[in-house]
C-alpha cells in the first residue's frame, strides 16, 4: 500500500468535508436528539460509498484516456467554471 498516497487522499477529502452540505446535514440530523451512532455510520457508510464509486470511475476513466487528456480535460472544465462565476448574471424576470 502507497502510505504517502493514502495520507494526501485522507487530507484532501478531509480538508474538502469541513463544512460541507452533508456534514451540515449530519449536524442537523444528530442535533433532533436521535440516536448519534446511527448518524454517524449513515453519514460515514455514505461517504465511503461515494468514495469508493469515485475511485472505481477514475481508474476505469484512467485506462481509457491518458493522464495528460484526463489533466486537460479538468483544466479545461474548471476554468469554464471560473470563468461562469466571474461573469454578472443576468437575470430575466418573466411576468
Amino acid at each position: 500500500m502507497d502510505w504517502n498516497l493514502l495520507g494526501i487522499s485522507f487530507i484532501t477529502v478531509f480538508l474538502s468535508e469541513l463544512g460541507d452540505k452533508s456534514q451540515l446535514a449530519a449536524i442537523a440530523l444528530s442535533g433532533r436528539g436521535q440516536s448519534r451512532r446511527g448518524v454517524f455510520f449513515g453519514t460515514a457508510g455514505a461517504l465511503l460509498l461515494t468514495s469508493l464509486l469515485g475511485a472505481l470511475a477514475g481508474g476505469a476513466v484512467s485506462e481509457l484516456f491518458p493522464t495528460r487528456v484526463l489533466k486537460a480535460i479538468a483544466a479545461v472544465g474548471f476554468a469554464i467554471l471560473a470563468i461562469r462565476l466571474l461573469l454578472p448574471k443576468t437575470e430575466t424576470e418573466s411576468d
